[in-house]
């Protein structure tokens, strides 16, 4: 329990922005970033240089933030921040959410995917009738991802190794509530009348595709890796009153919980030879011993697991390919 307890109550994070190498020239993309830990982090980003796309349903919140982080933060040679148009939870409309950013951008250096929802009301659907939840924080981020990878690889011929990366979000409410077998397949498309098993269901859904997209696009250079920011105060909990009122004195403020963030995505700890196993932890760590049900569920079925990660990914794949 020791390692559960320091998520909860995590330690000072060693990496910071200071860590954080000079941006100037790289190109960012966060979702949800109007806001919360994205908006943080976007803030860090602009601050070192980067050009930052934040992506989401809003564009006058986008503005809002955009104008609150130049005020905040001195522009330096290269920094730049831009709304990209992005609903995530109609899967009809994310491939000319590419189609606009392809005509800005050649590359991508890195794709944060931070939006998320939480326990909406129960039997909320996608645009397309998929559990709200499981469309959001997986299909979506997976088509998102899936079209963006041609742009990941420019980025990968002129970058340094490992430095090219996907950051999936995660929480701990996985580690607490995943059945032995890992994930009850049948719930993705009958999902029962509880939104946090759904909930579940999804963040360990974005455990299983940063694995899978490792083994899968390391080979091309592009790292990726699942990373569970921490328990903050965020927007995240709209949904669901009650459950932020209780769990409020564990709350943490989003600037700390966007430390978990920048190091899943700048941290040298982190390689093409070993994200595959690695699980990024609060405020910056990696996971020391994950349950054996979840590295069972991760791994493969040659590598001794029961291959349910590969299962999600390829039921992500059909769900979302007639609109790749």
């Amino acid at each position: 329990m020791g390692v559960q307890f320091s998520q909860v109550f995590p330690s000072k994070p060693t990496f910071t922005s200071n860590n954080t190498p000079i941006q100037a020239g790289k190109i960012i993309l966060i979702t949800g970033a109007a806001s919360g830990i994205g908006f943080e982090l976007a803030k860090i980003l602009y601050g070192k240089g980067a050009k930052v796309y934040i992506a989401g349903r809003s564009e006058e919140k986008a503005r809002v933030a955009i104008e609150a982080i130049q005020r905040d933060v001195p522009q330096v040679d290269g920094s730049a921040l831009i709304f990209l148009p992005l609903y995530l939870d109609d899967l009809t409309t994310i491939k000319g959410t590419v189609e606009i950013f392809q005509k800005m951008e050649s590359r991508l250096d890195m794709l944060f995917n931070n939006a998320g929802v939480s326990q909406p009301p129960v039997g909320s659907l996608s645009q397309q009738g998929i559990e709200l939840q499981l469309a959001t924080n997986c299909l979506g981020p997976f088509l998102l991802t899936s079209l963006l990878r041609p742009l990941l690889e420019n980025a990968t011929k002129t970058a340094e190794p490992g430095t090219v990366r996907v950051i999936w979000t995660s929480s701990q409410v996985v580690e607490f509530s995943t059945p032995p077998e890992g994930m009850i397949m049948s719930q993705l498309t009958n999902p029962p009348k509880d939104p946090v098993v759904n909930y579940t269901n999804s963040k360990l859904g974005n455990w299983f595709l940063a694995a899978e997209m490792a083994r899968r696009d390391g080979r091309n250079g592009i790292l990726s890796v699942a990373q569970n920011p921490g328990a903050a105060n965020t927007n995240l909990l709209r949904n669901a009153r009650w459950m932020k009122l209780l769990s409020r004195p564990l709350l943490h403020s989003p600037v700390l919980a966007a430390h978990t963030l920048l190091y899943a995505g700048f941290s040298p700890d982190l390689t093409l030879e070993n994200h595959i196993d690695a699980y990024v932890i609060p405020w910056g760590r990696i996971h020391p011993g994950v349950a054996d049900n979840l590295r069972r569920a991760i791994d493969r079925s040659e590598d001794g697991g029961s291959g349910r990660a590969k299962e999600f990914w390829e039921f992500c794949e059909k769900a979302t390919g007639e609109y790749a």
